[in-house]
């Protein structure tokens, strides 16, 4: 079925309400609108749905998250654990009130219980409400960092982490298997309360979850010696992180925690940063400004639906600086991992997990510390997925996982990315320096003077629209068919394709196979140790390069780095 064809099929559904077919005939002399928003169906990428907010199969709208609802409670009808209902959240977006609702409703019409949260919460205290309440699966209704005309929809399963392999396509497949919107079963909000299948998540769920938030301080006798004297500028993004952070922060026992007042307060527009993303420096203005007012040790900022944590704190010459999600995960794998050596509880089985994309640094760290390193593909999930494997099998004990965009988790009590416990755990590391006389920039100086000065850098190229996918696959296409013999001069060593699973030493041609699952992802070693990963993003219209290297010094670091992003830059200007 072309575009076309699904665009009036959509005019012609008597399931469809009349505002919604009266707002796509406003675009019938449009066709490249139509084609946009009609040339497929959303798909799952890493995590579920996602995309812009409006009316077509390739929107986000009632039908198509009624539609994905119809689909998960299919399958789990299929199976038979229906009665474990599912957990429901969302974020500060625009309509996530209402898709949360919706999809209760539509789970409800199926005989399966939502439990839904009763006002807006991070993406974590869905992950932490699904094994709490003993849920088969939850949903959490948000586009997490994207620009505010994004929304989304993730399924997670009965371990509180996202859907994996092959559980995603089966889910999808019952997805795809609703022919008409008509298939799908949505009960009345009165008729859903009165027979116990809508029900509102109670506060004891909340007071469950910061408890183990609180349970993952390494040093509580740190913060309370420090907690007068560190000084916390918080900034929720106008997202869902602003009460449960500034509760955990102040049960900690952290006293100087002054919070951003014109970021504070939900905003499905975002309007103080457009696009609210911590990973991006400009969202910190605001809180610079305040914490310059305060002298302030440290300013942190969580995403909208608070699975992501960015840093800014103060270098030798007393200005701020941006700690990247490496940054941030290195120094608190060394803090954790130095804690619990310090205390005798490193446990002898332990497991330290990251992104293929994340620093090497930890890869000397955890050899120092006797504890294992994982590497999973790109996504939290991955992590969640080994959590799962530990817990089953007893092989390790989980420590600490975390991904170069941002997103980490220590503790087990949710299986997904929290920025609660991230916030936390940086201020306890920030008073635990501040207590050496040191900032975190100095102990971040601390880290590459013993394990070597590594820098990464991301260079994304945003392609929007349907032309974008198309050359984003020309891309990929052309760096799978004939591998670059060397970036900026230094020889490639290894081409390791995740999607053919072949990885091949260039120098010597010996081949193996890859060990993680199939993913659009192509991975180059250069001779120096340096290295690249070309992949689509999951969740944006973007194709990212990741660099990784090792100098032998920051500056020397950063040369390798620019001259890597100028040659990719030149290689993809000849496709």
């Amino acid at each position: 079925m072309d575009h076309m064809e699904r665009y009036h099929q959509w005019l012609a559904d008597p399931a469809i309400d009349e505002a919604t077919k009266e707002d796509l005939r406003k675009i019938a002399a449009d066709e490249k609108e139509i084609k946009e928003r009609f040339y497929k169906d959303l798909e799952f990428g890493t995590g579920g749905l996602r995309g812009i907010i409006g009316a077509g199969s390739n929107r986000l709208n009632r039908y198509t998250v009624g539609r994905a609802t119809q689909g998960l409670a299919n399958y789990i009808l299929k199976e038979g654990t229906q009665d474990k209902g599912v957990a429901i959240a969302y974020d500060s977006r625009h309509m996530s009130p209402e898709f949360a609702q919706i999809a209760g409703l539509v789970l409800a019409g199926n005989g399966i219980r939502a439990y839904v949260y009763p006002s807006l919460r991070p993406t974590p205290m869905l992950s932490f409400a699904v094994r709490e309440l003993g849920c088969t699966a939850g949903i959490v209704i948000t586009a997490s960092h994207n620009p505010p005309e994004y929304n989304g929809y993730k399924v997670y399963w009965a371990d509180g982490a996202q859907v994996v392999a092959p559980r995603d396509k089966d889910i999808i497949a019952e997805v795809n298997a609703v022919a008409s919107f008509g298939e799908i079963k949505e009960m009345a909000m009165d008729e859903a309360q009165a027979k116990g299948l809508f029900q509102y998540i109670s506060e004891d769920v909340d007071n469950a979850f910061d408890a183990n938030v609180l349970a993952q301080r390494q040093a509580p006798e740190i913060i309370e010696e420090m907690a007068d004297d560190l000084k916390i500028v918080y900034t929720p993004i106008h997202g869902s992180g602003n009460l449960p952070v500034r509760r955990a922060l102040e049960k900690a026992g952290f006293h100087q925690v002054y919070v951003v007042k014109e970021q504070e307060m939900p905003d499905s527009d975002f309007t103080t940063v457009g696009y609210p993303n911590p990973e991006d420096p400009k969202v910190f203005v605001l809180a610079q400004k305040l914490a310059e007012e305060k002298g302030a040790d440290i300013i942190v900022g969580t995403d909208p639906d608070c699975d992501r944590v960015g840093a800014m704190v103060r270098n030798d010459k007393g200005e701020y600086v941006v700690l990247t999600g490496n940054m941030t995960g290195a120094l608190l794998t060394e803090y954790i991992l130095s804690q619990k050596k310090t205390k005798g509880t490193l446990p002898a089985n332990g497991a330290v997990i990251k992104t293929i994309v994340s620093t090497e640094m930890i890869r000397p760290m955890c050899e120092a510390y006797g504890v294992e390193l994982m590497d999973v593909l790109t996504g939290f999930k991955f992590i969640g997925e080994k959590i799962k494997g530990f817990e089953e099998t007893g092989s390790h004990s989980y420590i600490f996982g975390f991904e170069e965009s941002y997103g980490c988790l220590a503790g087990t009590y949710a299986r997904d990315k929290d920025a609660v416990v991230a916030t936390l755990l940086i201020c306890e590391m920030a008073a635990y320096y501040k207590k050496q006389g040191m900032t975190l920039y100095d102990g971040l100086m601390a880290l590459y003077e013993k394990y070597g000065y590594y820098r990464e850098g991301v260079k994304s190229l945003t392609m929007k629209g349907l032309d974008g996918v198309e050359k984003i696959q020309k891309i990929m296409a052309s760096f799978r068919a004939e591998t670059p013999a060397d970036f900026a001069g230094v020889a490639v060593e290894w081409a390791k394709d995740y999607k053919t699973q072949v990885f091949k030493n260039l120098k010597t041609g010996e081949e193996t196979t890859s060990p993680l699952p199939v993913s659009d992802v192509v991975y180059y070693t250069l001779a120096d140790g340096s290295w690249i990963c070309v992949r689509p993003s999951g969740t944006e219209p973007k194709l990212k390069f990741y660099i990784g290297v090792k100098g032998d010094s920051l500056a020397d670091a950063q040369a390798k780095i620019d001259a890597l992003e100028a040659d990719i830059g030149a290689k993809v200007a000849a496709v």
